[in-house]
Order: C-alpha cells, then structure tokens, then sequence
C-alpha cells in the first residue's frame, strides 16, 4: 500500500480547523488532553439531588 500523501495546511484566512489556524499563527497551540487516570469510573453529576438516579423516574 502507498504512503499517504501529507496535507498542506489551508493558506486562506478563513481555515476553520485548529490545525491550520495554529500552523498559520493565527491561534495558540492548542492543549492536548491528559489520558483517563481510571476511565471506567462512575461519572460524579455534582447537579442533581442526593439519592437520585437516572434509571428511576422522577
């Protein structure tokens, strides 16, 4: 199979993807997210009332 030919970064002033933004100087380099220390957690829902539970109805 052959190489993927590289993109270019768009050169037009509306390029709309970060990327592109950034390698034009456009933006900041954007922050890369940090991996999930314990990914299978249960998620915390700091909005809703003690006890509730989605499953149930209200």
């Amino acid at each position: 199979m052959p190489d993927p030919i590289p993109l270019q970064p768009r050169q037009d002033p509306g390029a709309a993807d970060a990327r592109s933004l950034e390698q034009m100087g456009r933006i900041d380099p954007q922050p890369i997210p940090e991996p999930a220390t314990q990914p299978f957690q249960e998620p915390v829902y700091p909005d809703l009332p003690d006890g509730y539970m989605p499953d149930e109805p209200a």
